[in-house]
């Protein structure tokens, strides 16, 4: 099921996405200037857990257009990225280029990156925005997060809180499904979609998502032996009553964690 999920969606993210990232955020040059008047504020949900980047080993997993990892590369970081779509590929190397900064970017699925151990380890594994809904099975990526870790790295996760998921109508999450529990498999508008004009939208592929509540999202980075030191709720702009977003922030411990269950094998 992940496998043909996979496919469904790289063919969504490799129609048009290069234009949409142009429409957006100007051509590779614009965008890059941009980047390097102020690359701090992009990375304004995680500076404050990872201090200097400079010298860091950081993976970036479904890092889209690039712009958070060349953010990192500008202040010093070694920065690779992988994400299943040629298209955001070409955009995030161009920008690379026109700001000057090195970038490794693995255009494959995330739970299938070739010669993956080659990679090493990792100060630092940055996910955010618009990730968690792509998977079936949430140990499956979190194990690589794992594996990928060095001792006391770090996973910074921030995403769409599942809350606003289920009730919330804002300009990223325009379809909430009124059921916090509802893990069905929905057919859906690629997230880029909004920013071409509306003649185009109709003829872009669709792209298949999941939801996962607050208790299965943390539940699995816990299980890959990922301590959670926060989970920080970020309120919506729109209606401040209410979390919009959340930051995870997990530290990669050392040793074998006992089963939650005594004597079952997990």
């Amino acid at each position: 099921m992940q496998e043909q999920m996979a496919r469904t969606n790289k063919t969504a993210w490799e129609t048009k996405a290069y234009q949409a990232w142009i429409q957006h955020h100007g051509s590779p040059e614009e965008l890059a200037g941009r980047l390097k008047q102020d690359p701090r504020h992009p990375l304004r949900h995680w500076l404050k857990y990872i201090g200097n980047p400079a010298g860091l080993k950081v993976l970036n997993l479904l890092g889209s257009h690039g712009m958070k990892a060349i953010c990192l590369a500008l202040l010093g970081a070694e920065v690779t990225v992988v994400d299943i779509s040629e298209e955001n590929r070409r955009y995030a190397s161009e920008v690379a280029a026109a700001a000057g900064v090195e970038l490794n970017y693995i255009c494959a699925d995330v739970l299938h990156i070739p010669g993956e151990e080659a990679l090493g380890s990792f100060d630092v594994v940055l996910m955010e925005f618009g990730i968690l809904h792509y998977f079936t099975d949430l140990n499956a990526i979190f194990s690589v997060v794992s594996r990928r870790l060095s001792v006391n790295g770090r996973l910074m996760l921030t995403d769409f809180h599942p809350f606003a998921r289920a009730w919330m109508t804002t300009r990223n999450l325009q379809h909430p499904t009124g059921n916090y529990f509802d893990d069905t498999l929905t057919e859906g508008e690629v997230a880029f979609a909004k920013l071409l004009p509306e003649e185009e939208r109709s003829r872009l592929a669709q792209v298949v998502t999941r939801g996962w509540t607050v208790g299965d999202i943390i539940t699995s980075v816990a299980s890959q032996g990922l301590y959670i030191r926060t989970f920080e709720e970020i309120r919506s702009p729109g209606d401040p009553r209410f979390p919009e977003f959340y930051t995870l922030i997990a530290d990669h411990i050392e040793g074998q964690l006992n089963p939650l269950y005594p004597g079952t094998p997990g």
